[in-house]
């Protein structure tokens, strides 16, 4: 089962997320981390993470780039936080298929299907970016454009799509009812 959680900053995305998982009643419980820790806000992010996940029986696992080549736990339940950032880390980061938007989902997608094919549960989160009403320059529209369209192929390959607002899950795709994701 894949299971896409969205939201705005502070929404209480992660938090729904990391209870989906550990409702599921799997026992082993993997957490990709995909954030590059740039300066203290990333460390101070990380390390509100990490509290939120204390004692939730989360192994960790960092992986900034090449999701499809991670190996989690057969019939594990996943927790991927976040493609957001992984997007970027493709895109963005060292390697062939930098400034390449494409190949970046590519890589991206590949990944996701590979977690989904080893994990009984995988659950994403990602950002609502595309409510703030700016206008940017033609660079970042266009990374706001492929990751748009990377969220909607996301939310395709999803059994159930949620998006959490003010710590509120609604869900826009699915049955509530499959054990492990219902809404609270």
């Amino acid at each position: 089962m894949l299971i896409y959680v969205s939201g705005g900053s502070g929404s209480g995305k992660s938090a729904f997320a990391e209870s989906l998982v550990v409702r599921s009643g799997l026992e082993h419980r993997a957490y990709i981390a995909t954030m590059v820790p740039f300066g203290a806000e990333g460390q101070a992010r990380i390390a509100r993470h990490r509290a939120l996940r204390a004692g939730k029986g989360f192994a960790t696992i960092e992986k900034l780039r090449g999701l499809a080549d991670i190996n989690v736990p057969t019939g594990c339940a996943a927790l991927l936080e976040d493609l957001t950032n992984l997007f970027a880390n493709e895109w963005f980061g060292t390697g062939e298929q930098d400034g390449d938007p494409k190949t970046a989902a590519e890589h991206v997608l590949r990944g996701l299907e590979r977690l989904k094919s080893q994990a009984a549960l995988t659950v994403i989160v990602g950002n609502d970016l595309f409510s703030d009403g700016m206008d940017y320059d033609a660079g970042t529209a266009e990374y706001l454009r492929a990751l748009a369209a990377l969220n909607c192929a996301a939310a395709a390959m999803a059994d159930q799509v949620y998006e959490v607002v003010c710590g509120i899950p609604i869900l826009h795709k699915g049955n509530p009812d499959i054990k492990g994701a219902r809404q609270p």
